[in-house]
Formats: C-alpha cells, structure tokens, sequence
C-alpha cells in the first residue's frame, strides 16, 4: 500500500529532513524567487504552496515590496515546525486541493509539490482559479521528471505515488490549464543531475 506524501514529510518533519530540503534546494528557489522578483517596483503577495517548514516564506518575506507572505502545507509536522520556527508568519496546514483562501495572490510558488498529485492539473486548475490574481504569476520547480533518469526510483524508493512528465509534457500541461507566457528551463545542474526544472507563467486575464 502507497504511502501518502503527507505522512512521509510529517516523518521527515520529525527527523529534522526538512533542513536537508531547504539545503539541496536553495540555489534553484534563488533562481526562481530572482525570476518572479528581482525587478519589482511595486508591491506584491506571495504564497508558497506546500511550504514545508517555511524557509522560502521566511526569505521572500526580507524583500522590501514584499506586503504578505503565506505559505500552505498538507503535511502537519512542517506547519508545526515552521510556527515554532516564525511564530509570527501565517503557515496553514491544509489540503492544499481544499482550501480557498480569502483573497487572491500576486506570486504561487511551488518546490517538488506537483508530481505527488495524480492528476496535477486538477491542483494546478485549483490554484489559477481560486488563488492566482489575474496576470499573476506561477512558477514550479520540480527534480522528478522524465529527463533526470536518477529520479526514477523515487516512487519505489519512498513507497508513494509520484506523476512522472517530461520537459514538453509539464510545459503542456501549464498550457492547458490556461496559462500564458508558459516557459520551462533547468537550473543547478551537474555531472550527475541535469538540474531542477522550473516551469513559469502567469495567469489569463479575466
């Protein structure tokens, strides 16, 4: 029986993984916040979209137009954690399919969320209708996708279920979904790792 993503980050929560997460994970979310952020002159909202124990909300929070950062995870353990870490940040443990926040974000940013879910697009449908301002902007950084073969045994390795895209297939999906200015690139590679593909657009105008 596959065990549910959630349980097997409230354990990773438990054993202090999520300091790993955000160590193998830093240079690509730099790039992404760079990408969203860098050349704003105007203020902006921003939610990030399984959170984990909240070191991205922790950093965007330090940018100086930046007026609300939120972040949401399904899992228990890492919103506990990241209330203890920031106990004056908004952390909210939900089902991120079944939540509706009160009003609507600039910024989404999801690391290594989409592929848990067995139909991402119903999430990513999810979050452009219900949480994405109009013209606002998504991105997603993701390790497990066709191209990073090492990423394969990922499923088997943790005993969960995990939706394996490639490249043009992720591209497409946002694109279905109804998303504009759709772009795919891969940062932080190396030898043994053809790097975190992020994927990037922004939502129709209504």
């Amino acid at each position: 029986m596959f065990k549910k993503a959630t349980d097997i980050f409230n354990d990773w929560a438990e054993n202090d993984k999520d300091q790993g997460m955000e160590k193998n994970h830093s240079n690509a979310v730099e790039t992404m916040l760079n990408l969203l952020v860098k050349n704003k002159i105007t203020p902006f909202t921003f939610l990030d979209a399984g959170c984990g124990n909240g070191w991205v909300v922790r950093k965007i929070k330090k940018h100086s137009f930046c007026k609300m950062a939120i972040g949401i995870d399904g899992a228990k353990g890492m919103i506990e954690k990241a209330k203890k870490i920031d106990p004056k940040g908004i952390y909210i443990y939900k089902d991120l399919m079944l939540w509706t926040p009160k009003s609507k974000f600039n910024i989404i940013h999801s690391m290594e969320v989409l592929y848990y879910f067995n139909k991402p697009e119903s999430l990513l449908s999810h979050m452009l209708e219900k949480w994405l301002e109009p013209n606002g902007q998504i991105i997603s950084g993701i390790d497990y996708y066709l191209e990073n073969v090492e990423s394969h045994s990922w499923p088997k390795d943790l005993n969960t279920q995990m939706k394996l895209l490639s490249k043009k297939d992720w591209k497409i999906l946002f694109e279905d979904c109804g998303l504009k200015d759709v772009q795919t690139f891969q940062t932080n590679a190396s030898k043994k790792f053809p790097g975190t593909l992020i994927i990037y657009g922004r939502n129709k105008v209504k």
